[in-house]
Order: C-alpha cells, then sequence, then structure tokens
C-alpha cells in the first residue's frame, strides 16, 4: 500500500496495532453520498438561501424541496416541511441492486420501494438503517439521473512560466457559487470507535485520516476523514468525517464549486444578502480542500470547497495530533462558531449527559478535545 502522508503527518506514521482504517470483510462498499435529507419549519427561506448558496431546485412540492448541482444525477439534498429545522439523516449510494439484498439480509433490514414525490415511480430501492449514534442511514439504487445545468466558468490563470491570459482580463461574476455536486458531511458522536467500525464494516468505507488527542493516542483516533472505497477510481479523500465530542449528530456538510474564485465571489455574494460566515477562506490540511462556512438562517452550517485531495484504495490512513490550529493550511484564525465550542446551554447540557451516559466520554477525554480546540 502506498501513503500519501510519510513524513507530513506523523514523523513516525502508524504505530503497530493502531486501527487498520479499514474493514476485512465488508458487507458493501457504497460509492458515494446520495443526498443529505433534512427537515425545515420555512420551506420558502429555506429555498431563497439554497438559491443564493448556489443550488438548482430540482424539483419543489408543498411538503419538500429537491436540490441538486450542476454535475448530471441525483438531487443532493432533500429538505421536508417539519416541526422543527433538523438534520435527519445521510443517504449513500449502492454499487448495485444485489448490494441492498446483502446489507438487509446481514442487518436483519427489509429492502422497499422509497414512496417519494420526486424519485417514486417503482425504481428506487432503499435500505434503512441506524448507526450506533441513532442517526438515520439510508442506502439507495436506482435514483433517477438528472442531466447536466451550465458550469460556473472556471477562470484561465496566469501562473508558472508559460502564462495562458494575454490582453485578457479576469472579472468574476457577481453571483452565487454554482455548486457542482454534494462533497461530504461531518457528524460529531458520544460513541465515536463503535460509529467508526460500523461505517467501515457495514458500508465499506476506508479512511484516509486519523487524528487523536494530545497524550491519548494509545486510546485511540478521535477523528477519522473517511472515504468511499472504489478500488483504483479516485474518490473525496472524505465523504463521511466524524469526530468523538459530547454531542450528537450533524456537525456541517461540504458542496463542490467550480474553483478559488467560485468560493471567494460566492462570498461576496452572500455576505452582500446579510448571511453569516462561519471561517474562511482558506485551505485544510486533511483534505487539502479550499473552503468557506456559512450559517443558513436555521444556524445550520455548510461549506463551499474547491480543489480537494482524490485517492484511490491504496492509500493508507494519516495520523496527526488534533488541534485548532492543525485544521488549515492558511487562512484566518479558526473560529468558536466553527468549533462548536461557544458556550451555551445546549452545549452544557451536552457536556453533563455525555458524562453520565456510558459512552467514550469521560473527564480526560473532554479535558483533551477542549485542550485540542485551544491549540
Amino acid at each position: 500500500m502506498e501513503s500519501a502522508h510519510a513524513n507530513l503527518h506523523s514523523e513516525r506514521g502508524p504505530l503497530r496495532g493502531e486501527h487498520p482504517g479499514r474493514s476485512r470483510d465488508p458487507v458493501i462498499k457504497v460509492r458515494d453520498l446520495a443526498w443529505l435529507e433534512f427537515e425545515k419549519t420555512n420551506l420558502h427561506r429555506a429555498e431563497s438561501f439554497a438559491r443564493d448558496f448556489g443550488f438548482a431546485v430540482a424539483a419543489r412540492t408543498p411538503d419538500a424541496l429537491y436540490l441538486r448541482g450542476t454535475l448530471p444525477g441525483r438531487q443532493c439534498v432533500v429538505i421536508r416541511r417539519g416541526p422543527r429545522s433538523r438534520f435527519v439523516g445521510p443517504a449513500f449510494q449502492a454499487a448495485a441492486a444485489e448490494d441492498l439484498t446483502r446489507l438487509a439480509r446481514a442487518t436483519g433490514a427489509e429492502v422497499r420501494v422509497l414512496a417519494d414525490e420526486f424519485d417514486g415511480g417503482g425504481g428506487v430501492r432503499v435500505v434503512d438503517l441506524r448507526d450506533p449514534s441513532g442517526i438515520p442511514v439510508r442506502v439507495v439504487y436506482g435514483t433517477a439521473e438528472l442531466p447536466a445545468l451550465p458550469e460556473q466558468p472556471v477562470l484561465t490563470m496566469n501562473t508558472g512560466p508559460y502564462p495562458a491570459r494575454i490582453n485578457a482580463v479576469q472579472r468574476p461574476a457577481p453571483e452565487p457559487a454554482r455548486v457542482r455536486r454534494l462533497g461530504h458531511v461531518v457528524l460529531e458522536t458520544r460513541w465515536f470507535e463503535r460509529a467508526l467500525d460500523w461505517y467501515l464494516d457495514t458500508l465499506g468505507m476506508i479512511v484516509s485520516d486519523f487524528l487523536f488527542l494530545d497524550g491519548q493516542r494509545d486510546r485511540g483516533p478521535t477523528m477519522a476523514f473517511i472515504r468511499c472505497d472504489r478500488g483504483g477510481e479516485p474518490a473525496d479523500h472524505h465523504t463521511l468525517a466524524m469526530h468523538l465530542g459530547p454531542g450528537v449528530g450533524y456537525v456541517h456538510s461540504a458542496y463542490q464549486v467550480a474553483d478559488m474564485d467560485a468560493v471567494a465571489a460566492g462570498g461576496e455574494y452572500l455576505a452582500a444578502r446579510g448571511y453569516r460566515r462561519v471561517w474562511g477562506i482558506g485551505r485544510h490540511i486533511q483534505g487539502s480542500q479550499i473552503f468557506d462556512y456559512w450559517r443558513d438562517p436555521d444556524r445550520l452550517m455548510v461549506e463551499h470547497f474547491a480543489d480537494g485531495d482524490l485517492f484511490d484504495c491504496t492509500v493508507e490512513p494519516g495520523w496527526a495530533p488534533m488541534s485548532a490550529s492543525g485544521l488549515a493550511q492558511w487562512g484566518p484564525p479558526v473560529t468558536r462558531d466553527f468549533l462548536g465550542t461557544n458556550p451555551s446551554p445546549a452545549l452544557l447540557r451536552s457536556v453533563v449527559t455525555a458524562l453520565r451516559e456510558d459512552n467514550e466520554i469521560d473527564v480526560p477525554r473532554l479535558l483533551g478535545l477542549m485542550k485540542a480546540m485551544r491549540a
């Protein structure tokens, strides 16, 4: 196996006996995220932000909103009307119809036809599961393929010894960054090790990078950036990321745009309309993406990104200490809003609940996480 991480994330690399970052015999191997599902109290407000963020509307009913990117494929976000605004769960794309049968047999679930206004028609089959954190996870096959939409122009850059743009100027259009596709979702869990192994054993995903707490590496990792195993076909550095924490559920989701100009100009468009930037613009370390984070009107965090790493199945996990300063190669200092460390009654309740429950959060872990977020 190769390592894209040698002498980069850890001088010693993985230590003997550490988590291998993949399952020896997974039930199936999902190919990608299919979509993310949310509930919102106000679909009109949700659609307005979605268009400003750069989504296209694939379909709209009185009780549901289906958002898509410019690339051909399926909708990437489903928003249903609900009593409160919340993340429901991710849907993953199975590689073959028979994978659903294998998955249902292994988990005791059932394969059923999706009864949905947009994906109906008898062609979409699903298996509904829950991960060890209790988050609903759907695996689907047979989703309708939508045609491509016009792409945002990629600007010609004068870089290196052979400039390509002569007697021409650059003027990115003052418009939303057009979302191309769904990239990844990040989740927090109090049962990190169990949840990690579930995604690897059940869905066949593999780890690109592990993070561990300073002085606690012997207790195992506390964050994993996880990609789909497509064999020799490269996949995003992470389709799913998870970290240990006192809370359970959604942290943010990320959507690819054309290039850095699209990230920056799209951010200017959002700021001019009064939306709140969380953190950015910068470039990540794990995954290398150029990023910009925002809050939607319901305070859910979403990310524009461009230029992310792509790994095939041969790349082994990297290991690095977990720290706030280790989240970016360049950019403004990370904010407390992004880290989720702003004091609040909800955060206090999560901490108290985590320390009372039977999970992977204890006082040393909690103190280690607090130290990492201050580093």
